[in-house]
């Protein structure tokens, strides 16, 4: 990384940091689920969903609030339902069965590792690690946008 991009985020806190790398993440994640048009099926139950809607989300299969590890990978990050994501934890074992089917069972297996692993340690990110994640997910977005055949703000 760059100074100049450094520099661009020098006044920025560090909660503003993660929350603009969260911000880009997530959006990568619903424009990567979706298909040209902005549709995409919900990992959990399989509900047609639409990029730009509340309802449509980015629902992690580990939870980014126990699992900082995983926050920010892309196997554990999938579009999902709202009431899938918040208010409904049974549809835990159709996300993953619908995992294996989409990523393969070696990569969710990993998945399974790195949460293993991370209950032993803790998992900070830095201010740099935030800016990095932020440059390349707004990068990952603009190019998507690009295959999308509607609008996308970035």
């Amino acid at each position: 990384m760059d100074a100049n991009t450094i520099l661009k985020y020098k006044t920025k806190s560090y909660s503003v940091l993660h929350d603009r790398a969260v911000y880009y993440f997530n959006k990568f994640i619903r424009l990567r689920d979706t298909d040209s048009h902005g549709y995409g099926r919900c990992i959990s139950s399989g509900q047609s969903l639409r990029f730009g809607t509340s309802n449509a989300q980015a629902g992690h299969y580990y939870s980014a609030g126990q699992y900082k590890a995983l926050e920010f990978n892309e196997d554990n990050v999938h579009l999902q339902g709202k009431s899938d994501n918040y208010f409904n934890s049974s549809h835990a074992v159709a996300y993953r069965k619908n995992l294996i089917r989409k990523i393969g069972e070696k990569r969710v297996e990993q998945l399974d590792f790195i949460a293993d692993a991370s209950k032993f340690k803790t998992h900070k990110n830095d201010r740099f690690a935030m800016i990095e994640i932020i440059e390349k997910y707004k990068k990952k977005c603009k190019d998507l946008a690009k295959t999308k055949m509607f609008e996308v703000k970035i």
